[in-house]
């Protein structure tokens, strides 16, 4: 005889584990276009 099985629920976003990576990539994202714009604007700084 067989038996029936639920599926496993798929990860929901409102999980904590989940919601602080995705926080964590939000701040990571515009963290590193500011200290690559920093960076350019260094070595643009440096020609003057």
């Amino acid at each position: 005889m067989t038996t029936h099985r639920a599926p496993k629920p798929l990860a929901h976003p409102s999980r904590p584990v989940e919601r602080a990576v995705t926080v964590a990539l939000v701040l990571a994202v515009p963290a590193g276009v500011g200290w690559i714009g920093g960076m350019i604007y260094t070595v643009a700084g440096w020609g003057l």
